[in-house]
């Protein structure tokens, strides 16, 4: 049985994707160990460091298949060791006394080092197609939806009207900075290492800098300035922008629930036959996929926290900093990646009710126009007096139970200024939304079009 719901069965479709599970299973973080053992070996005979028939050999055992997993579980556990049962394991393989040469150098840092980096640019592709997806369809919903007036709320009251595409348009600005962002990060994180056992190469020899660049070459990594061994801000920085998307897409998550709460109802997760609400009330459309994004968007934050701590590592290396690592960034890809397929999940079927957004316009019996009326107003008493006389009939309007335009029209001075055709006119709601159309049309037209409409 499991305890973690990264791999329970029954939560692990909440909390991770199986194609993200696969890149942090033990059998690919074991494998990349073997990658930089293998392309290890080979560069190192062809610089004339260990005999070609070794290389060839090491080279051809380095599959994870040729491992015995759970008996090296158990040589972990009794050497309290991560590497060195993973390097003796890959010796045992090898024929002809080549096993000797393998690990021929470097220190158990550089391989899970190497490896972890490895891994996250094969997630890192993972992440940046769906990032992509879910911008695709804030760029549709945003374009679509444009002219939809619905109300704009402040202090998560209503304030003015704007339109549902200037909303998805903020959205999709926001999560095309992720993206500008993960690709600045790519050649500051995707770097390996061969640095030795306090970062002097010294078990390298005279050919050290030109075998870590000729292997990191061979693996498709950049190389360091210099051991970053005790210096894990690459890594850090990483997850922390997996943080920040998590907290976008969080924050639309929790949008989409409080606008499809039943006495909003503007908008709506797709449904599906079978979808259950709850075990005794049938009727329930629960919001279940954007709430689990919420849920992780909450706790990926976790995962930053860890990864800053990690980078408090004491000397030349500290393992026990290092190793939090193991935990944090693994799980902050995972929880990254569920959310954003959930976020394309719920963003390519998302309900829009135009009707509803109309209807909750007039919510508030015509005071959503107060600032239009105000302005209106000061053509003719100046702005602070029609601010004053506006808030006193809004106030009084509200008291009194009465419309937005009864009550200004209970005002003499607003009464005189305002005909009621001019009153009228001003207190469309759907004539107020200022340049939001316009804006989205220009956000849209700089936005690299490219990137979403492929």
């Amino acid at each position: 049985m499991t305890s973690s719901v990264f791999d329970q069965p029954l939560q692990q479709h909440m909390w991770t994707t199986d194609a993200m599970h696969a890149v942090f299973a033990e059998t690919n973080r074991i494998q990349k160990w073997l990658d930089l053992e293998a392309a290890l070996a080979i560069e190192q005979a062809a610089l004339g460091i260990i005999p070609e028939s070794a290389a060839r050999e090491i080279a051809r055992q380095a599959d994870v298949a040729n491992i015995d997993l759970r008996a090296l579980a158990g040589e972990m556990r009794r050497t309290r060791h991560p590497v060195v049962p993973a390097v003796r394991a890959l010796q045992q393989c090898c024929a002809e006394g080549h096993g000797e040469f393998v690990h021929f150098g470097p220190t158990s840092q550089d391989v899970y080092d190497t490896g972890m980096v490895l891994q996250v640019r094969q997630a890192h592709d993972l992440l940046m197609r769906d990032l992509i997806a879910v911008g695709r369809e804030l760029y549709r919903l945003a374009r679509a939806h444009r002219d939809t007036a619905m109300a704009g709320r402040t202090h998560s009251v209503q304030a003015l009207p704007i339109t549902f595409g200037h909303k998805c348009a903020i959205w999709l600005s926001e999560v095309e900075r992720h993206h500008d962002r993960m690709r600045a990060l790519e050649a500051r994180t995707f770097v390996g290492q061969l640095v030795g056992a306090v970062g002097t190469q010294a078990s390298f020899g005279p050919h050290a800098a030109v075998l870590q660049r000729r292997v990191m070459a061979r693996l498709g990594l950049g190389v360091a300035d210099i051991s970053w061994q005790p210096a894990r801000d690459r890594l850090c920085e990483y997850v922390s922008v997996l943080g920040m998307i998590g907290g976008t897409l969080g924050k639309i998550a929790n949008e989409i629930m409080n606008l499809s709460g039943d006495e909003v109802g503007e908008l709506a997760e797709p449904f599906h036959d079978g979808k259950v609400g709850s075990s005794t009330m049938p009727h329930k459309r629960n919001p279940a996929v954007v709430e689990t994004v919420v849920t992780l968007s909450r706790a990926i934050r976790c995962s930053v926290a860890m990864m800053l701590d990690a980078q408090m590592g004491e000397h030349e290396r500290d393992v026990s900093a290092v190793r939090l690592e193991w935990k944090a960034l693994p799980e902050a890809c995972m929880m990254a990646h569920a959310m954003l397929e959930m976020m394309r999940e719920a963003l390519s079927g998302l309900g829009v009710d135009r009707e509803r957004m109309r209807g909750n316009l007039d919510l508030l019996g015509g005071f959503l126009m107060s600032e239009r009326v105000m302005f209106a107003l000061a053509e003719a008493v100046g702005k602070q007096t029609a601010h004053e006389r506006v808030y006193a009939a809004a106030m009084a309007g509200v008291e009194g139970g009465r419309t937005f335009e009864q009550a200004l029209n209970d005002d003499p001075v607003i009464r005189d200024a305002l005909t009621p055709a001019r009153l009228a006119a001003l207190l469309d709601p759907t004539t107020y939304v200022g340049h939001a159309p316009d804006i989205v049309d220009a956000l849209l037209a700089k936005t690299d079009e490219r990137r979403w409409l492929e």
